[in-house]
């Protein structure tokens, strides 16, 4: 059911944006004369619950829609870098804070038919502040705490528009909900 590549050209090769053109044959001897694939790092996010029960949401301008939006704490897994140590790693920087409990609860793709790689999803529990941000260059981030249910209701809302961080937050949520139903 797989296709054959049968050849790849590079378009743009950029750490964060990479674009190559193949070629390819399906199953059924079908050829494709140009497949455009757009290769991302693999991406980690995670719904951040501190010790009082606040959730660690982030402030920022996206430049692609020219808007100020909410969205969960994360960022790129770098090259060598399990996801799980990823995920602590951006929490630190982004928020300043350390969790006593991560836990993976799931993997997306973003849209496998344009774009590779998954985004790791994570349940962080027990925030604690032990630093203060280390952005990147290019981030300004204005950290926000937010009561768990009002993100609930952000999310019923349509309030939290990051499809990726969407994902996040119904996997973690049902991770929190089935574990306060076992207690």
């Amino acid at each position: 059911m797989n296709w054959k590549k049968l050849s790849s050209e590079y378009i743009s090769k950029h750490p964060y944006f990479t674009a190559r053109k193949d070629v390819c044959q399906m199953p059924g001897g079908k050829i494709v004369e140009a497949y455009y694939v757009v290769e991302l790092p693999a991406t980690v996010c995670a719904l951040a619950i501190t010790e009082d029960g606040n959730v660690l949401m982030e402030k920022q301008y996206r430049h692609p829609m020219e808007q100020t939006i909410i969205e969960l704490p994360g960022g790129f897994v770098d090259s060598g870098e399990e996801p799980s140590r990823a995920i602590e790693r951006e929490l630190l920087e982004e928020t300043g804070y350390a969790f006593s409990s991560i836990q993976y609860v799931g993997k997306v793709s973003a849209n496998p038919g344009l774009l590779s790689g998954y985004t790791y999803l994570y349940l962080a529990q027990g925030g604690k502040k032990v630093a203060t941000q280390s952005l990147d260059a290019n981030e300004e981030i204005e950290l926000l705490q937010v009561p768990l249910e009002e993100v609930r209701t952000m999310l019923s809302n349509n309030e939290i528009v990051q499809a990726l961080h969407v994902s996040c937050l119904l996997y973690a949520f049902q991770k929190l909900d089935s574990e306060n139903a076992t207690v």
